[in-house]
């Protein structure tokens, strides 16, 4: 029920949120929008994105940079939070991770714990694939740090990925316009996602053949 009623206002929160699209303060929206999304909130700002490049395609390249900066921030403050907010003294969860569990969807416990094992055995990996594809990427920031993961590690695979996803999304539209809207926003998910399980297949290809 508390979810329930949580994507209700959130709904009502993204709709006030995409009208900013064609005020002049629609960079600062952005800006906060993909900030936020990175450490709490569980909307991607990629539809805010599509409407800005398309409203005004010769700052494509601006809103990416953007979009791309304002995620690593949140990134690193989602890693914040699980590293210095998510436990209560020991393994207990703190009433921040209880309500993180309760109220934001995306959350939940047993995918939480699922993460450690994948960052054990994939570690950059799981990072990049989060910050590339729809898997939610406050997830993997939150429990980069909860998990203690390495920060470098953290910081680059999430600097690579949420710039190849921005400049993706803001490159096509600022080439190929309208025309491609509706095709980024209904194959975007697994166009990113295949295009990563090809990147990691040759990757391991690489390493095997040599």
């Amino acid at each position: 029920m508390v979810k329930t009623n949580s994507i209700g206002i959130i709904r009502k929160m993204y709709d006030w949120l995409m009208q900013w699209a064609a005020t002049p303060y629609a960079g600062v929206v952005l800006f906060f929008w993909a900030l936020a999304e990175s450490s709490f909130f569980p909307i991607p700002p990629d539809a805010f994105l599509i409407a800005l490049v398309l409203g005004a395609r010769q700052k494509a390249l601006r809103f990416a940079i953007i979009a791309s900066v304002a995620s690593v921030i949140g990134g690193i403050i989602g890693y914040g939070i699980g590293h210095w907010l998510w436990w209560d003294g020991s393994e207990a969860y703190s009433r921040l991770a209880l309500f993180f569990f309760n109220n934001v969807p995306g959350f939940n416990e047993h995918q939480f714990l699922n993460v450690r094992e994948l960052y054990e055995k994939w570690n950059f990996w799981v990072v990049f694939t989060a910050g590339f594809t729809p898997i939610p990427y406050k997830v993997i920031t939150v429990s980069a740090g909860a998990f203690k993961i390495n920060f470098p590690i953290f910081l680059i695979a999430s600097g690579i990925s949420r710039a190849a996803r921005f400049f993706l999304v803001s490159w096509l539209l600022w080439y190929f316009g309208e025309p491609i809207r509706k095709f980024i926003e209904k194959h975007l998910g697994w166009l990113s996602l295949a295009f990563v399980l090809l990147l990691i297949g040759g990757f391991i290809l690489v390493k095997y053949s040599l």
